[in-house]
């Protein structure tokens, strides 16, 4: 086998890139990774396991005759000691200097390199994303660690000295951390997204209850090991799965503060939740997204069909991120749609093991209930290019397979419009004049993505100056509205795809997790 080291990177961006030698080494990994699935493992609070609540098992997406584990729905008891073991540990961690924080951390980053095949295979078995996705995610999280802990390294532990109202007075600003922040993760990047909340929280000196997606606590207990084998001490992260682990995380009376990436519905409900309380603590959420693409008349058409495709139905459309909309001019429409529909049929659809696939299983019997069911309405309300059905016949049986849909003629408001579906589904929009097409990817509730075809430097600058969304892509090839990465691009969601308007991996996202104290101390005249 070659060795890792002298592999190429994955990474969502170089798509082209030659990765024999990646899928050679997983050709190793998988069928063993695989042989030794189906093990019970525990939730972990300070440090321990911890099998407190209703056990559970969870079969893999791609083949539901492969069992993933059993894990356990902690119980409320379970969680509470996870809570007040992460308060009691707080202070000894926050109590260590930034500059220690940074190395254990740091550490952890190299551990999490040196086992990124491990979490890789486990995360595609997992979620039933593509070895390159799967894969891509890990190298993510890898940097993700490192520029956060850079960032905290750059601003000094985040104290500043201000001015002196007088020769004998010193000010100094600093930035605390809140103490036990609850971190309720997604499954669709179980590694990536769980660190983006996980590491900004410890960097900055709070403790956390982590509780990962229900299917998700293969790779989030992989994460809860690294950080504990790279000297994390115990009761700093702790580990609680299952469906009901979430309310309860969020009602705890000891959480300081919330970190949620998820649907719109629940984001708010914590919010609001929250609200209620006798003073507001952080609610820290992104919750989705509608993500336009506008193809305009200047547009490179190879290129924004390769685009649209792989941003629309890479992960199978379960990413926050996904195409969901495409705006064509009408002078190039006709074109557009022909190399859209050639690209998408060339996609392979199937079991994620393998090394060609590139569409794999949704995710839950809930969400097949959703593309069927917005299959039908696109047959009844516009036309379906291609796609709308669920697939049959060997590995087909065995997971929640479907096809790539395409659909366009809907009605202007219509709700597969404005409504996130989380599928592999794009609908199809012509329009005449590029500022109104704006206008209607901007009237949804959400903000997150965008993107646009367009050489033409008027109508680029025209979408960069118009679009309502944290994050704005033009003319990738890689995905018209996905593929951010740790200190290239910030992720913040504008509207209803976020609540502080603050960047994911940008200079203001570790403040979030931090509130400020003011210091005046009088000093003798010498």
């Amino acid at each position: 086998m070659p060795l890792a080291e002298a592999l190429p990177r994955v990474t969502y961006s170089n798509v082209r890139e030659n990765f024999a030698g990646v899928h050679k080494l997983l050709d190793g990994y998988i069928p063993e990774f695989v042989a030794g699935l189906g093990k019970t493992i525990p939730n972990v609070i300070d440090g321990r396991e911890d099998r407190d609540g209703t056990s559970y098992t969870v079969p893999a997406p791609f083949d539901d005759k492969v069992q993933l584990g059993t894990f356990f729905d902690a119980s409320a008891g379970a969680v509470a000691r996870a809570v007040a073991a992460a308060r009691k540990a707080q202070p000894g961690w926050y109590g260590l200097h930034w500059s220690v924080r940074l190395s254990i951390l740091r550490r952890a980053a190299t551990i999490l390199e040196a086992r990124k095949f491990e979490l890789g295979v486990a995360n595609l078995l997992e979620v039933g994303k593509s070895r390159l996705e799967a894969m891509g995610e890990v190298e993510e999280a890898v940097d993700m660690i490192r520029h956060f802990c850079a960032d905290f390294e750059k601003n000094q532990g985040f104290e500043t000295t201000l001015s002196r109202a007088t020769p004998n007075e010193r000010t100094v600003t600093v930035l605390k951390p809140y103490g036990v922040f609850g971190v309720i993760a997604p499954f669709n990047f179980p590694v990536a997204l769980s660190f983006k909340m996980i590491i900004p929280s410890i960097v900055s000196g709070n403790a956390v209850v982590y509780k990962p997606s229900p299917g998700a606590g293969l790779t989030a207990s992989l994460l809860v090991k690294i950080l504990a084998d790279a000297g994390v001490p115990a009761g700093v992260v702790n580990m609680v799965c299952g469906e009901k682990a979430g309310p309860l995380v969020a009602a705890a009376k000891g959480i300081d503060a919330i970190a949620f990436t998820g649907s719109h519905d629940v984001g708010m409900s914590i919010f609001r939740q929250f609200a209620q309380g006798p003073y507001m603590r952080p609610v820290i959420v992104e919750m989705g997204g509608k993500n336009p693409v506008y193809v305009t008349k200047s547009a490179d058409l190879d290129v924004a069909a390769e685009g649209v495709a792989r941003s629309a139905f890479g992960l199978q459309g379960q990413k926050c991120s996904a195409a969901e909309v495409a705006y064509i001019d009408r002078k190039v429409y006709d074109a557009f749609v022909e190399k859209l529909l050639a690209f998408t049929k060339k996609l392979v659809i199937g079991d994620p093991r393998e090394s060609g696939t590139f569409i794999g299983p949704i995710i839950s019997k809930d969400a097949l209930d959703t593309y069927l069911k917005a299959a039908a309405a696109a047959a009844k309300d516009g036309k379906v290019l291609h796609g709308g059905k669920r697939l049959s016949g060997g590995i087909f049986d065995r997971g929640l397979y479907v096809e790539p849909t395409i659909v366009a003629g809907l009605p202007a408001g219509h709700h597969l419009l404005t409504d996130e579906l989380f599928l592999p589904f794009i609908a199809l929009m012509l329009y005449d004049n590029l500022g109104a097409a704006i206008d209607a990817g901007n009237s949804v509730k959400y903000g997150l993505t965008a993107g646009a075809y367009a050489e033409d430097k008027a109508e680029l600058q025209m979408f960069l100056d118009r679009a309502e969304a944290g994050v704005l892509y033009a003319n990738r090839a890689s995905g018209a509205t996905t593929g951010a990465w740790p200190t290239y691009q910030t992720f913040a969601g504008w509207k209803g795809s976020g609540v502080s308007g603050k960047g994911g991996f940008g200079p203001y996202d570790l403040p979030q997790f931090m509130r400020e104290q003011s210091h005046t101390i009088m000093e003798k005249s010498r």
